[in-house]
């Protein structure tokens, strides 16, 4: 199974490893949630919310990242998916942008963002206490085949494994539609607790253990996010279209979490004492 999921196109994977019937429900914005609403994210690990950002909101953070993707990074690090040296144009670098990240003290528009003070009231409202940033990063999938980001767990990434929830703060720049490469999830599944990761086309989970069956789509519109638990199961399929999506990604965690040790990180995320194969 793993050496034909290898050998299959990017359009075959999104179709065999992502289901499209079955949409997520959306909640129209921050206000209208409350007790029942952060039940509901306990029992799913996940919940959308539209409207969250206004559209200068948006604007503002689009127009900080492309400042850095094509003029100065102002300390920001830029993930290209080939060397920055062979990209000619600005249309070339674009296309070639995978990530940016290590950017919010480099820019008030997208610190704005990730200390955005309702985001942040709706992060305590999940964690119990108050919210420590720990990571921030934006996601870009070009047209035309923008990478597929495959089924994982945050957590199981080792600067985001600690030792309480961690919260994942997704929020579409762009629309996140069915067609582009918006966020899939199992829900419920960080009640697995943590699954051991491997080295296939990216640090995931293995393809085969994935319940594709249960995977629900979680298209946004510009300016809405996703809360998630740093161990629900999800993933992002390639972007084939011929739109943009580009999405900012902040991670949080209560001031009174801990990172893992490195043996109970082995121990907790990887197959480094079981052995066990992909």
């Amino acid at each position: 199974m793993k050496r034909k999921i290898d050998l299959l196109t990017p359009q075959e994977i999104s179709e065999r490893l992502y289901r499209y019937e079955s949409i997520s429900k959306t909640y129209s914005s921050l206000d209208v949630l409350g007790e029942e609403e952060w039940k509901e994210y306990k029992e799913a690990g996940y919940l959308a919310v539209d409207c969250v950002l206004g559209q200068q909101e948006v604007q503002n953070a689009i127009e900080a990242l492309m400042s850095m993707i094509f003029s100065d990074t102002k300390g920001a690090a830029i993930q290209f998916s080939k060397p920055s040296s062979e990209l000619k144009s600005n249309e070339e670098r674009e296309l070639a942008v995978r990530k940016v990240h290590q950017f919010v003290e480099c820019d008030d528009r997208l610190r704005h963002v990730a200390y955005h003070p309702a985001i942040l009231r709706a992060v305590e409202a999940i964690l119990g206490e108050k919210p420590r940033l720990v990571q921030d990063m934006a996601l870009l999938k070009p047209p035309h085949g923008g990478g597929e980001k495959p089924w994982h767990q945050d957590m199981a990434y080792g600067n985001l494994a600690y030792n309480k929830p961690v919260v994942g703060v997704w929020i579409a720049l762009d629309e996140a539609a069915l067609d582009n490469g918006c966020m899939h999830v199992l829900p419920g599944s960080h009640a697995d607790g943590a699954t051991p990761h491997y080295a296939v086309r990216d640090w995931q989970l293995c393809d085969t253990h994935v319940a594709v069956e249960k995977d629900v789509a979680v298209p946004l519109q510009s300016g809405g996010l996703l809360f998630f638990h740093g161990l629900l199961k999800h993933g992002t399929p390639y972007n084939l279209s011929p739109k943009r999506r580009r999405a900012l990604q902040f991670h949080y965690v209560a001031e009174s979490a801990e990172k893992l040790s490195p043996q109970e990180y082995k121990r907790t995320f990887t197959n480094e004492m079981s052995g066990a194969e992909c």
